[in-house]
């Protein structure tokens, strides 16, 4: 088990299958160094466990949760690319798109369910650049979608 793997073990997780893609497209692509993904929605095992409005339906610690979800697809995106997550240098952007209530401006506290979660994987290695931003609506209802991109070796 690699080290990263590992430090999933000790927070109770595990990768996940690779999300199928809803569309024409693939989960990650690698050029060069890095490696970007498309955008993860919180699948588990196929299904959205919540769906609607961070502000309205959905509760921002909810969301919080959702989006580490949605982080840990992106590790198992990177991982089908390059075989082993230890192969990852630094995660060096995250863009979290949370589905918002009119007039709900929390989007950063949502995304660091995802920051969260790469810090506590990479360390040091897992701080990066970010953007969260409040969208109408995401594929499927879906209350997160994350993208990363992370530089490998």
């Amino acid at each position: 088990m690699s080290a990263p793997e590992q430090r999933l073990a000790e927070l109770g997780l595990a990768l996940p299958e690779v999300a199928a893609p809803l569309a024409a497209y693939v989960p990650a692509v690698r050029s060069g160094a890095y490696v970007y993904t498309s955008g993860q929605l919180p699948l588990v095992e196929g299904k959205l466990p919540a769906t609607g409005k961070v502000g309205a339906e959905v509760p921002v610690e909810e969301a919080q949760r959702l989006a580490r979800i949605c982080a840990l697809n992106a590790l198992a995106a990177v991982k089908s690319v390059v075989g082993d997550l230890s192969s990852v240098v630094r995660i060096v952007k995250v863009v979290g798109f949370v589905a918002s209530a009119p007039g709900f401006t929390g989007q950063p506290q949502v995304v660091n369910g995802a920051s969260e979660l790469l810090v506590d994987v990479f360390g040091e290695a897992g701080k990066h650049a970010r953007s969260a931003v409040g969208v109408a609506v995401l594929p499927l209802d879906a209350p997160v979608e994350v993208e990363l991109i992370a530089e490998v070796r």
